[in-house]
């Protein structure tokens, strides 16, 4: 037994220089949280070898004894010895712990990472709605470019032309192309700002189709095909758009950027997810304010 000791204590000591060793750097810090970590492995090495060590010690000297259970599987029986005491109290402890966890402590009443960044995340927003009230044209430009260029830019590019065909060239309000897929295919993603979507084939002839998508990506101008007539219901005489009917197709505007923002859109060139949890509603004025100034440079 005394042999046992013995190398128990020699494997602690063993255990405990080289967690320092390893992680030494962490205890030489202000962060009493290491130095409590440290002492408690310690006490956990410590506590575990010894009871080790007195049930191994136990298995070479005790004897079975009492009542054989009836049951027996192969002459290998069990005794009919009681629970131990300590895992009795540590089986209600857990339940105790348990029903205290999802009831008072943490992390419905205590303290957490993900709590306080939602405690700071919220001040900030409120600031910054307050200060961002009702800020003029001006200022709402210069933070719809800083927003585009950590939100936008990646995919559109610094110039938002589009990287080379990649996605929406935001210098123009639509291509040819996309105007001739649209008429095609339809459009029926942005629900919630235009509800009753565009159904597809709306004209039917390829002549009209490309008289009408030429005449759309060209800005209006010049003579209106007649084919566009069918257009008009939707989307004005003008291309300017009808709230909650058509978008605009003729530049862009307030309405069609925040509805792209919060609902994405797909198309010919690809998807572009929802920013609906990104911007908050000054944002997404600031960035439609950027895209339209887009336009008339």
């Amino acid at each position: 037994m005394k042999s046992m000791v013995i190398g128990g204590i020699i494997l602690i000591i063993a255990l405990m220089a080289g967690t320092y060793f390893v992680a030494g750097d962490a205890f030489n810090s202000d962060d009493y949280i290491n130095t409590l970590t440290f002492l408690g492995a310690a006490a956990i090495l410590t506590i575990s070898t010894f009871v080790v060590l007195k049930y191994i010690n136990q298995m070479k000297n005790d004897t079975a004894s009492g009542e054989l259970a009836d049951e027996n599987w192969d002459g290998i029986g069990e005794y009919k010895n009681p629970v131990p005491t300590g895992w009795a109290i540590i089986y209600v402890g857990t339940i105790i712990w348990m029903f205290w966890y999802f009831t008072v402590g943490y992390p419905i009443n205590g303290f957490s990472q993900i709590g306080q960044w939602n405690e700071e995340t919220n001040e900030y927003n409120a600031k910054f709605k307050e200060k961002w009230t009702n800020p003029n044209e001006q200022t709402l430009n210069a933070m719809g470019q800083s927003i585009f260029l950590v939100q936008c830019a990646p995919c559109h590019g610094v110039d938002a032309e589009g990287i080379a065909g990649k996605a929406q060239d935001l210098t123009k309000r639509i291509s040819k192309e996309q105007v001739e897929y649209v008429i095609r295919n339809g459009a029926n993603h942005l629900t919630e700002a235009y509800p009753g979507g565009m159904p597809p084939m709306m004209l039917s002839e390829d002549a009209d189709i490309k008289e009408v998508s030429a005449y759309v990506a060209n800005g209006f101008k010049g003579e209106q095909p007649a084919a566009y007539a069918t257009c008009v219901a939707c989307h004005g005489d003008n291309g300017e758009g009808m709230p909650m009917v058509g978008p605009n197709i003729k530049s862009y505007d307030d309405s069609i950027v925040i509805a792209v923002l919060k609902q994405g859109k797909k198309g010919l060139l690809g998807h572009m997810p929802s920013f609906n949890e990104r911007l908050n509603e000054t944002q997404e004025k600031a960035l439609a304010s950027y895209i339209r100034s887009l336009g008339d440079k």
